[in-house]
C-alpha cells in the first residue's frame, strides 16, 4: 500500500508498462478495508484488504529489483532506499503528526500519553512490533489506537529494508538461475506461511502483525514478479479471462464470509493472498473478457491512485473522533461512514497533490546523491521521535484536576455502595495510577502469559505455614490476591500461593483466544491441576472471567451447560483431592475504558458509570453458583458491594473501582477483603478476622 502508482509491470525485461488492473486492486484493497471499519454491513472481512495491498507491494518491488539484477547484476542499495523513503515518508510522517496534535487537542487526557507512545514506535518504523507485544501484554488497554492502522506499513518497510540484501545473496548464491532463484523465493515463502499457521493458534498477535509470519505474502508477489519476467504469457486468453474472475471472486469471498471470529491470518490469509496473486498473473497480458476492464474504469483508478494516502488517513479520522466525542457514546453507522470514507476522501486526496506526489521526485534531494535523502530521514526521524517522546513524557506528569476530598472508604464494604459523582483530591489510586494498580504476581513475574505453561512456584507468606491457600485461575483470579493476602496478613500461620494464567480459567474448557483454541491454557491448566491434587491445599480460591467464548459451545449446547459442566469438572476434582474450594463470582464488565472516560470529565463521572443489566451476567452468576454448591463448594457473589440497584459507579467513596475494562483496582479489591476473609475462615477453620 505504499506506493502509488506501479512502478514496473510484467513484460518487463525490456520495458515497464502501468497496469491499470493493480490500480483497481488497489481501490479494491482500501475501499474493503475503508468499508470495514466504518462498520459497513456485509463487509465482515475487510481487513483482508491489507493483504491484498502486501501482495500488490511484494509483486511491485521485486519485478524492480528482479530487473535491476537482469539488466545489472547488482542492486543498487543506496539509490533503492532513497526512492522507498521519498514514496513512503512524507505522507505517512505528516499524517503521524498531525494525529499527534488532534490527540493532544481532542483525546481524553488519560489517554494521551498511551497513544502518543503508540505515535513513537510509529516514527520509529516499529509500529507492528509494538502492536504485537501490546497485544500480548494483559495490562494493554483495551481501546484502538489512530497510529494502529500503521502496523501493515511497518511490515513493508522492514521487508523492504531486508528484502533486497536476500534476494541479491540469493541471486549470487543460486548462480543467476531464474528456476532456482524461483524455487528459493517459493522456499522461503513456504516458511514463512507455515510459521504463520504454526503461531496463529499459539501466539495470534505475534502472527498477525510481524513481519516473519506476514513475509510469504509479499514473497508471493515476488514469485509472481519472477515468472511475469518475459515477453509473454504463455496461457490461452480464456484461460487468463477465467482465472482473473476466479481470483477477484476468492477476493470477494474472503471479504464477504470472513468476520472478527475467523482465525487469521493462519490458513485464512490464503484466499485473499492467492486470489490477487492469481488476478496479478492473469491480467499480465489482458483478455477480452476479463476482470482488467472493470478494474480499469474511472473512479477505480481514481481511488487506487490515492489509495496509500486514503489508507493514512481515514483511520485518524474514526478513532480520534470516536475519542473526542466519548467512547461511551458510540459513533452510528452514518457518522462512521462520513468520517472514515466521505470526508477521508477529499482529504486523501489533498495528501496525495500536496505531499505525497511532490515529495516523490523532488529535485532538491533527486539532483543530490541518495545519501542526502538517507541522512534527511535520519535527522527527521530523530526530531519526531523527540518530539512525540518529550510530548508523552508531558502527558504522563500533567495534572487532568480533581474536585473536594470525601470521606474515606469505611472499614467493611457497604451494600449497596456509596457512589462519588467526581474524582475526589483524595482518591485512591489517583487517577494516573489506576492502570498500574494491580496485584503484586504481576510485578513478581508470576501471572503468565499466554505462551508459558509450566507450574509457577509464587508462594507469599510462611512456606511452613499450617494452612496453605491456592489462588488458581485467570487474571481474575489473580485480581483477587490482595484480598487473600489481606486475610493471610490479618490470621496468623497461612500461606498463599499462586498459579494465574492470562485469559486461562480454571474452568475445564476449552475458550477461544482470537477465534482459536486456546490450547496452552488447557496444557497449563491440567499441569495445575495434577499439582494441586497431589498436594491438595487446604483451601483453592478461583475466580474467572464470566464472557469467553467456548469451543464447545454450540446451539444445542448452551455457553452456560458448557462453562457448568466444567466448573463441576474442576471443583470435584480439587475437592475429592481434600482441598475446600471458593468460587468468586466475575465482576462487572465496561465497554470503555472507566479511567480514560473519567480523565474527560472529572467533575462529572456519571456517565463513566456502567448499567448493572450490561456490565454483569446474572445467568451466568447463578449457573455458577448452582454448579459450585452442587459439588459442596462455597460461592461468594460480592457484586452487591460494587453496584447498586441499576449502575456500577467507577468511583465509591475515595476509591476507584476498576484498573481498565474488566478488572477491579488491586486498592478497591483489598477494601473488599473483610468481605473475602470470612468465608475463608470459616471453610480453613480458624477464627475469623476481627471485627472493623
Amino acid at each position: 500500500m505504499t506506493t502509488t502508482t506501479a512502478e514496473a509491470g510484467p513484460l518487463a525485461s525490456r520495458r515497464d508498462r502501468f497496469r491499470a488492473d493493480i490500480q483497481g486492486l488497489r481501490a479494491i484493497a482500501v475501499g474493503a478495508v475503508l468499508l470495514y471499519h466504518a462498520g459497513v454491513p456485509f463487509i465482515t472481512g475487510g481487513y483482508v484488504g491489507v493483504d491484498i495491498f502486501f501482495v500488490i507491494s511484494g509483486f511491485l518491488i521485486s519485478t524492480h529489483l528482479l530487473q535491476s539484477l537482469e539488466r545489472e547484476g547488482r542492486i543498487g542499495f543506496a539509490d533503492f532506499y532513497a526512492r522507498r523513503i521519498r514514496r513512503i515518508l512524507p505522507a505517512s510522517l505528516v499524517v503521524a503528526i498531525l494525529t499527534a496534535v488532534a490527540i493532544v487537542v481532542w483525546y481524553p487526557p488519560l489517554g494521551v500519553e498511551r497513544v502518543l507512545r503508540d505515535g513513537l514506535a510509529t516514527v520509529l518504523y516499529v509500529p507492528n512490533i509494538w502492536f504485537a507485544i501490546q497485544n500480548t501484554d494483559y495490562l494493554a488497554d483495551h481501546s484502538p489506537s489512530p497510529y494502529q492502522h500503521y502496523w501493515s506499513l511497518g511490515v513493508e518497510e522492514q521487508f523492504y529494508l531486508l528484502w533486497p540484501l536476500i534476494l541479491l545473496l540469493m541471486y549470487r548464491i543460486l548462480r543467476r538461475t531464474r528456476m532456482a532463484l524461483v524455487i528459493g523465493i517459493a522456499v522461503l515463502a513456504a516458511a514463512s506461511m507455515v510459521a504463520g499457521i504454526l503461531l496463529t493458534p499459539a501466539n495470534q498477535p505475534a502472527a498477525f502483525f510481524l513481519l516473519p509470519t506476514r513475509a510469504w505474502e509479499l514473497l508471493l508477489g515476488g514469485l509472481v514478479g519472477i515468472m511475469l519476467l518475459r515477453d509473454r504469457i504463455p496461457l490461452p486468453e480464456w484461460v487468463r479471462a477465467a482465472g482473473g474472475w476466479a481470483g477477484l471472486a476468492l477476493v470477494a469471498a474472503s471479504v464477504l464470509v470472513y468476520d472478527e471470529d475467523t482465525v487469521f491470518p493462519g490458513t485464512a490469509a490464503i484466499l485473499p493472498a492467492l486470489g490477487t496473486a492469481v488476478v496479478i498473473l492473469c491480467g499480465a497480458a489482458p483478455a477480452r473478457f476479463g476482470p482488467s476492464a472493470v478494474l480499469s474504469i474511472r473512479p477505480m483508478q481514481f481511488v487506487g491512485l490515492i489509495s496509500y494516502s486514503l489508507y493514512l488517513v481515514h483511520w485518524p479520522l474514526l478513532v480520534v473522533t470516536q475519542a473526542a466525542v466519548g467512547e461511551q457514546h458510540p459513533l452510528s453507522l452514518t457518522a462512521r461512514v462520513g468520517m472514515g470514507i466521505v470526508l477521508a476522501l477529499p482529504l486523501a486526496w489533498l495528501l496525495f497533490r500536496f505531499v505525497e506526489t511532490p515529495t516523490r521526485s523532488p529535485r532538491i534531494l533527486t539532483s543530490r546523491r541518495p545519501r542526502v535523502t538517507l541522512w534527511t530521514a535520519l535527522v527527521l526521524t530523530a526530531a519526531l521521535a523527540a518530539g512525540l517522546g518529550g510530548s508523552a513524557h508531558w502527558a504522563s506528569v500533567r495534572d487532568v484536576g480533581t474536585g473536594p476530598a470525601v470521606a474515606e472508604a469505611p472499614a467493611f464494604p457497604d451494600s449497596p455502595p456509596q457512589a462519588t459523582e467526581y474524582v475526589p483530591r483524595n482518591m485512591r489510586p489517583a487517577l494516573d495510577r489506576v492502570s498500574a494498580d494491580v496485584p503484586a504476581v504481576y510485578a513478581d513475574g508470576c501471572h503468565w502469559d499466554v505462551a508459558q505453561e509450566e507450574v509457577q512456584e509464587c508462594v507469599y507468606g510462611d512456606k511452613d505455614a499450617d494452612h496453605r491457600v491456592a489462588v488458581f485461575g485467570d487474571s481474575h483470579s489473580a485480581q483477587w490476591l490482595p484480598a487473600v493476602q489481606h486475610f493471610s496478613d490479618t490470621a496468623a500461620g497461612i500461606a498463599v500461593s499462586s498459579y494465574t494464567k492470562s485469559s486461562c480459567p480454571a474452568v475445564d474448557v476449552t475458550v477461544l483466544d482470537d477465534g482459536v483454541p486456546y490450547q496452552s491454557c488447557d496444557r497449563w491448566r491440567a499441569s495445575v491441576l495434577e499439582h494441586l491434587t497431589n498436594a491438595p491445599p487446604d483451601l483453592v480460591v478461583i475466580s474467572s472471567y464470566a464472557w469467553y467464548t467456548l469451543a464447545d459451545a454450540t446451539e444445542s449446547k448452551t455457553r452456560e451447560q458448557v462453562w457448568a459442566a466444567g466448573l463441576s469438572k474442576t471443583v470435584r476434582r480439587l475437592e475429592d483431592a481434600g482441598s475446600a474450594v471458593l468460587v468468586i463470582a466475575d465482576t462487572p464488565r465496561f465497554s470503555v475504558p472507566p479511567a480514560t472516560c473519567v480523565s474527560a470529565s472529572v467533575m462529572d463521572v456519571s456517565e463513566c458509570d456502567g448499567r448493572r443489566a450490561d456490565a454483569l451476567d446474572p445467568a451466568m452468576t447463578e449457573t455458577e453458583r448452582a454448579a459450585v454448591e452442587a459439588e459442596g463448594g462455597t460461592y461468594l457473589n460480592l457484586n452487591d458491594a460494587i453496584c447498586g440497584a441499576d449502575r456500577c459507579p467507577v468511583i465509591i467513596d475515595d476509591l476507584f473501582v476498576y484498573r481498565d475494562v474488566n478488572h477491579l483496582t488491586a486498592t478497591f479489591v483489598s477494601y473488599l477483603g473483610p468481605a473475602v476473609a470470612e468465608p475463608m475462615a470459616s471453610l480453613l477453620g480458624v477464627a475469623p478476622p476481627p471485627a472493623p
